[in-house]
Parts: structure tokens; sequence; C-alpha cells
């Protein structure tokens, strides 16, 4: 990385599949994503009760221990028929260390019964860059793709939650989509390309110093 450009960074997740598509659109606009994992960080503990705080503690943390800039997210699924949960807890739905499949169950068992129509759902997923653990003016960016969830899984490609969210627009759920598409579509390619605009934007007014 060197003054006035951003050619690396840390991505603060051990998620394989969040790592993979976060660096699949950094590499468009020539940013590399190192894993935190090559700086042996710990796992961040998301004591936060907002999508914003998770994203900040974890990048804090990575940025702790790996002294570089660092780009975390905090994403989630919030359903309309439980209020907005699982939300924050959407990894841990299940439990502490539940699996995927162990999510999806427990959120297809807590809709079990309910018509499509009330069952809108949306992801969404918050994006900050630090450029240092003390950094008081981080960027924050946000996105939301709406959705329902589907009564049973189907599809193969993605995880977490992407067999049982169907997007409207493509008749089909995320898990069916190529990973390009995906991309294109995601909360987290809509927050992540929002957050790449104003990374660009500071550095072209002089605002942003890495």
């Amino acid at each position: 990385m060197t003054h006035g450009d951003l050619h690396e960074v840390v991505m603060a997740t051990n998620n394989a599949g969040k790592a993979r598509e976060i660096s699949a659109v950094l590499a468009e606009y020539g940013i590399k994503v190192l894993p935190q994992s090559q700086f042996n960080v710990p796992e961040a503990e998301e004591t936060g009760l907002t999508f914003v705080e998770n994203a900040l503690l974890k990048a804090r943390n990575a940025a702790q221990y790996s002294k570089h800039p660092v780009i975390a997210d905090d994403s989630g699924i919030a359903v309309d028929a439980l209020d907005g949960q699982p939300g924050i807890y959407s990894a841990r739905y299940a439990g502490v260390g539940a699996g995927d499949e162990a999510n999806n169950a427990k959120l297809l068992q807590a809709l079990a019964g309910l018509p499509p129509e009330q069952r809108g759902a949306r992801f969404i997923c918050v994006m900050v860059l630090l450029r240092h653990a003390l950094d008081p003016t981080p960027i924050i960016c946000q996105g939301v793709w709406e959705g329902r969830v589907l009564e049973a899984p189907s599809g193969a490609n993605g995880f977490g939650y992407d067999p049982l969210f169907f997007v409207p627009g493509e008749n089909c759920a995320s898990a069916q989509l190529p990973a390009e598409r995906k991309n294109q579509l995601s909360h987290r390619g809509q927050a992540l390309r929002a957050l790449v605009a104003e990374i660009r934007r500071q550095l072209a007014s002089g605002a942003l110093h890495v």
C-alpha cells in the first residue's frame, strides 16, 4: 500500500465464502485482500447490538493485530415475520458454532406454515474500512437485498441462508445464482461497491490518507 492509493487490505473474516466474494469484487479495482489468518488475528467477540457495532469491533480487532488497513463486514438476514430476526445473530441463530444447515433448519421451523406473502426478508450488510485500530473516522457503507424465505432449500452455490433466500427479480434462490451474478446483486456486493466508491472519492479529494 502506498500513500494516496489503496493496494491491499486485511479482510477481517475467517468465513471462506465471504472472503471469496469480497476478494472477487475488490480484484476488479486492483485491491488485494489479505486474510486475517495471515496475521494470526483471533476471532473478535461480537458483543455489539447492531451490524455497525459488530463490523467495527471486527475491524478494530484485526487492525490491532495486523497493523494494516482493514475491511470488515457484519451481515445477516432480517425476516419480517420474526420482527427482523435473526439479524445480527444470523450466523449463530441455532447456537454458537452451529453450521449453515442447522441455522437454515431453525429458520424454516420458525416460519412453518406461513404463506409466501408473509415470508418477506432481506439480507443486510454493513461494510467498514478502518485505516488503523484507532481510526476515529471509519468509512461505513450498507447494502440491502430484498427477497423472501423459501419453504425448502434450493441450489448448491453460496453459503449461509442463500439456499432459502428467494430473489424475485431472478426467480430463483440466491444459491442458484452464478457467483458473478450474486456479487452484482447481493447486499455484500452493494456495500462493497459503495465502500470502494467512497474510498476513491476521499482519495481524490485528499480526505483519505493511507
